[in-house]
C-alpha cells in the first residue's frame, strides 16, 4: 500500500486490522496483488467526512495502483480505475454489435430459397445487421433492431396507458382447456404450435390471448362496475404456424404484439372504449408519420361484432384495400360484396384499389369470451352482469418492418425519427489525412454532445473506424439511416470552426457552428 503524506494517526488502529489481499492472476502467469484495504480505506475516508470533518487533515491520500506481486514475472499489470471517463461510456461504431453487409456485390444471407419474394424492409434490415435469420419465419433480434423496438414500445406505452391501460404480462404457454372451452382450438387448425408435456396434457403457445385474459378476469369475482372500463394489455411474443413464412418481419411465426383486451358494463360503453382505443391508435401512427388508412374488417377466428384494421399502404402488402373517392368508406375488399363496383356508402361508383400491410386489428366482441368464462362484474344494484368485451392488437414488429418498407429507399433506412436506434453519428478525419488531428475535437463533439443535451444522452455513437475514408462511413451512416449525420473536416480547422451536418429526413446538408450545432439537435425528439 502507497501512502503519501502523514501517517495513519496512532489512534486510528482499526485501520490497520484490513489487511486483505485480492489476488489476481493474469493470462501470463504475472501474479499481481490489489489491496482490498485501499477501498475500505476510501470509504472510512468518506464515512469521517460527514462525521468528524477535522480528522481529514491527520489522513493520508491512498493510491489504489497495485504492486507487481515480487514473486512475479517481471512484467506489469494494470487494473483499470474503477471510475468511468467519457471515453469509455462513448459509443463506437467499432464496439456495436451490428454486423452489418454494407459493401455492394456481396451475399446478403436472406433466408429465402432461390425463386422466393424478398422485400425492401428484409433486404436493408438483414444488409444493415438488424436482423439475422434464425430458421424460417423467426429471427434473432439484434442490437439497433432491439433499442428501436424498444422506444416504439414505450410510445405504445404512453398511448395506452393515456386511455387508462394497464400492462400485464400472461403467459405464452397457453392450456388446450382454455381454447376448447371457447371452441377455437379446432377453429384455428393448423394454425396453432400444439404441444403435450410430459402428463399428456395439451398446450399451444399463444397467438392471442383472449381465453386467457378472460379466465383471468372471471377468477376474481369481485369484480364492481365501479373498477370498470378495464383495460389490460401486454407487450409480448406471439406464435403463429405460418405455412409460407416472407417477407422478414412481416410474416414470420414467431413476432412482437401489443394486445390490449376492455371490459365494460354495456354495449354503449364498449363502444366507447373501442373509439378511445381507436383514437390511440392513429395519435400513435401520427407520432410515428406513418400514412396508415383505417378500414372496416372481417372479425375473423377472433369473432365478434365489429372490426377495424389499420392499413399502411404498400405495393407489397397481401391485402387489398377498395377507399372510396366520394366519402371516407374504407374496407378490406374480403369485407365487400363479390362483383359489387360501387360504394356501399354513398353508392358512388369512385372506388379506388390498393395493397396494404395490416399493423393493427381492433374487435368489438360483445359477449362472446365473457359469457362463456363466466367474466361478470356486479352493477349498482349488486347484481352479477355479463361484462361486453373489445380487443386491440397491434404488430409491434410489423410495424417496425412496415415502416422501413413505406419510408426507406432502395439502398437506405429511413427510420420513423423516434424510432431510430441513434440519433447522431459523428464522423472524425481518416487516418493519416491532413485533418488527423481534428479526432480530438471530434471525440470532444461527440462527448458534449450526450452531455449538454439531455435528449441526446445515449444516441449519439462516433463512427471511429479511421482506417476508411469519410466518403465510405458517410454511405453507410446515409444506409444505416441516422437521422443527423456530422462531419468533422476541413471547415472545422477554419478561424470560425464549422461542422458538416447532413439530415437523413429532409436530404439537407449545413455548414454549422458548435453552437448552430447544439440549437439544431437540441430540437430532436426521443423517447
Amino acid at each position: 500500500m502507497i501512502l503519501e503524506g502523514k501517517q495513519i494517526p496512532q489512534y486510528l488502529p482499526w485501520v490497520y486490522l484490513i489487511r486483505v489481499c485480492l489476488y489476481v492472476y493474469r493470462h501470463d502467469g504475472a501474479c499481481v496483488f490489489f489491496p482490498l484495504k485501499c477501498v475500505l480505506y476510501r470509504y472510512i475516508e468518506v464515512m469521517l467526512r460527514s462525521s468528524w470533518p477535522k480528522l481529514l487533515v491527520f489522513l493520508p491520500r491512498v493510491h489504489t495502483q497495485p504492486r507487481r506481486c515480487q514473486s512475479g514475472s517481471a512484467s506489469t499489470a494494470v487494473i483499470p480505475d474503477t471510475v468511468h471517463s467519457n471515453h469509455r461510456s462513448r459509443l463506437l461504431v467499432s464496439r456495436l454489435f451490428q454486423p452489418s453487409n454494407l459493401r455492394e456485390g456481396k451475399d446478403l444471407g436472406l433466408e429465402c430459397r432461390p425463386g422466393e419474394m424478398t422485400c425492401r424492409s428484409q433486404k436493408l434490415m438483414l444488409q444493415g445487421g438488424l436482423i439475422q435469420p434464425s430458421n424460417p419465419g423467426c429471427f434473432y433480434y439484434l442490437p439497433a433492431a432491439v433499442r428501436a423496438l424498444e422506444k416504439l414500445v414505450r410510445l405504445i406505452d404512453d398511448e395506452m396507458h393515456a386511455i387508462g391501460g394497464q400492462k400485464l404480462d400472461m403467459p405464452s404457454l397457453c392450456a388446450a382447456e382454455l381454447w376448447q372451452r371457447s371452441e377455437r382450438w379446432d377453429l384455428m387448425g393448423k394454425e396453432l404450435f400444439r404441444l403435450q408435456d410430459r402428463h399428456g396434457a395439451q398446450f399451444c403457445l399463444g397467438p392471442t390471448h383472449e381465453e386467457a385474459v378472460t379466465e383471468l378476469v372471471a377468477s376474481q369475482g369481485t369484480l364492481s362496475y365501479r373498477q370498470l372500463p378495464l383495460l389490460l394489455y401486454q407487450v409480448t411474443r406471439k406464435f403463429r404456424d405460418e405455412p409460407k413464412p416472407r417477407f422478414g418481419l412481416l410474416r414470420g411465426r414467431e413476432f412482437y404484439m401489443k394486445d390490449m383486451y376492455s371490459f365494460d358494463t354495456s354495449e354503449e360503453a364498449a363502444h366507447q372504449t373501442y373509439k378511445a382505443v381507436c383514437q390511440a391508435y392513429d395519435r400513435l401512427f401520427r407520432r410515428l408519420g406513418l400514412p396508415y388508412v383505417m378500414v372496416q374488417a372481417d372479425t375473423g377466428n377472433i369473432g365478434g361484432k365489429l372490426s377495424h384494421e389499420f392499413q399502411l399502404p404498400a405495393d407489397i402488402g397481401e391485402d387489398r384495400l377498395v377507399i372510396c373517392g366520394n366519402c371516407n368508406f374504407s374496407a378490406n375488399l374480403e369485407t365487400i360484396e363479390p362483383g359489387r363496383a360501387d360504394c356501399p356508402r354513398c353508392q358512388s361508383a369512385t372506388l379506388t384499389e390498393s395493397k396494404g400491410i395490416e399493423v393493427g386489428h381492433t374487435f368489438y366482441l360483445g359477449t362472446k369470451y365473457s359469457h362463456v368464462f363466466n367474466a361478470t362484474y356486479y352493477n349498482a344494484q349488486n347484481k352479477p352482469v355479463v361484462a361486453e368485451m373489445g380487443c386491440f392488437g397491434l404488430g409491434v414488429t410489423r410495424i417496425l418492418a412496415a415502416a422501413i418498407e413505406v419510408l426507406s429507399s432502395d439502398d437506405a433506412i429511413r427510420w420513423p425519427g423516434l424510432l431510430a436506434p441513434f440519433q447522431v453519428c459523428v464522423l472524425p478525419p481518416k487516418k493519416g489525412s491532413k485533418t488527423e488531428d481534428l479526432g480530438a475535437l471530434a471525440e470532444e463533439l461527440c462527448d458534449d454532445l450526450g452531455a449538454s443535451l439531455k435528449s441526446l444522452k445515449g444516441e449519439v455513437v462516433l463512427d471511429d473506424r479511421t482506417q476508411l475514408t469519410i466518403g465510405k462511413r458517410l454511405k453507410d451512416a446515409q444506409r444505416l439511416g441516422y437521422p443527423y449525420v456530422v462531419v468533422v473536416g476541413q471547415s472545422a480547422k477554419e478561424e470560425q470552426p464549422k461542422f458538416e451536418v447532413l439530415c437523413q429526413h429532409t436530404g439537407d446538408t449545413m455548414f454549422l457552428s458548435k453552437e448552430g450545432l447544439m440549437d439544431l439537435l437540441g430540437r430532436v425528439e426521443t423517447v
